[in-house]
């Protein structure tokens, strides 16, 4: 078994931790339809990425309306 020889402190176990935290998202705005995307990613809203359009978006596709009858 793994057993630490000497007691391991408060302060250098909280060091070692200082690097674990979580970091917030940093979203920036679309310059095509103004919408949070992540940075260096094609925006989910419009499929634009550097000013041009890399994924075609359908806007007509309604998964609420379901007229299966």
């Amino acid at each position: 078994m793994a057993v630490p020889q000497n007691k391991i402190t408060r302060s250098r176990r909280n060091m070692r931790r200082s690097h674990d935290a979580l970091v917030a998202a940093n979203p920036n705005e679309c310059t095509n339809c103004g919408e949070l995307k992540r940075p260096h990613h094609i925006c989910p809203a419009c499929g634009h990425y550097n000013d041009r359009e890399v994924v075609p978006v359908d806007s007509g596709l309604d998964l609420e309306d379901d007229d299966a009858a």
